[in-house]
């Protein structure tokens, strides 16, 4: 990995310290355009997001920002008040495809996907048609029709499932080779489990990978893909009841005691209150 600055015409001031691989940020000597970050709507959050075009629109990257309060960076004789730390990472684009196919499916008709991949808003997504993978793998959440040179597209829900399933699969292997711990994660103290060791594991690497892919879902398929993995639901721990605990066995006294009637009786701390202090009626 490398470190990058990165600086808009805008601003001499407007930089940013970045972190990404060469191949995020080098333009081939072929290709005379530079790599671009871009807005783009947030498949999860609906909201606007930075991301990276790499150079040609070929590859799509995901921005996290690493931000920490009071910070900042010398970037040669000046200091950049934006302390931010940006990682760039590889993305598929076909998460950010996905809320467009999946509102054009609703007519229930196929459809050229460069007249599905529209938005006033955000009119650099038609940018991603451009990326190498999105065309190639639209038939993994679209059926697809040809008519002559031209192909058309309508959102499956049914073949999006299995996509996201084989995504699930794919990381739980990639943790379970990369020795990570995710049980704690999901489970409480609270929770009663009957489960055997083995299948509870199982179970958490799914639910954790079902987490991660959900970061690029909407609400409503995340909820669709955890059925899917038949995955149920984590009860609230006000729904689950704690284990019964046997009663204590009481002492001759004690049952002398509970047979007296307290009526009128006062309690024992009010032998106790602090000299003076008026007693409420």
């Amino acid at each position: 990995m490398t470190t990058k600055k990165k600086r808009t015409p805008h601003s001499q001031n407007d930089r940013w310290v970045v972190v990404a691989a060469d191949s995020a940020v080098e333009t081939p000597k072929k290709d005379d355009s530079d790599p671009t970050f871009i807005l783009l709507r947030n498949p999860s959050t609906d909201a606007a997001s930075l991301y990276l075009l790499g150079s040609g629109d070929v590859q799509l990257y995901e921005v996290k920002a690493f931000n920490e309060d009071f910070h900042s960076w010398f970037i040669g004789q000046t200091v950049q008040r934006d302390g931010r730390l940006l990682y760039v990472t590889p993305m598929d684009p076909l998460y950010l495809l996905l809320p467009y196919l999946i509102k054009a499916g609703k007519e229930g008709k196929f459809q050229p996907v460069d007249q599905v991949v529209m938005d006033e808003d955000f009119p650099a997504c038609t940018r991603l048609l451009s990326c190498t993978r999105s065309q190639a793998s639209l038939h993994h959440v679209a059926e697809e029709k040809e008519v002559g040179s031209q192909k058309f597209q309508r959102y499956s829900q049914e073949r999006t499932m299995e996509w996201l399933k084989k995504k699930a699969e794919r990381t739980v292997k990639t943790l379970r080779k990369s020795n990570i711990s995710v049980g704690e994660g999901v489970k409480s103290t609270t929770y009663v489990r009957v489960k055997q060791e083995s299948e509870t594991q199982e179970e958490d690497y799914l639910r954790y990978a079902h987490g991660l892919i959900s970061e690029y879902l909407s609400e409503d398929l995340s909820k669709a893909l955890l059925k899917h993995l038949q995955l149920p639901e984590l009860s609230s721990p006000k729904e689950v009841e704690p284990p019964s605990k046997p009663p204590k066995k009481m002492s001759a006294a004690q049952k002398t005691l509970a047979k007296v009637d307290k009526t009128g009786m006062k309690s024992m701390s009010a032998f106790f209150s602090p000299k003076g202090k008026a007693e409420k009626k």
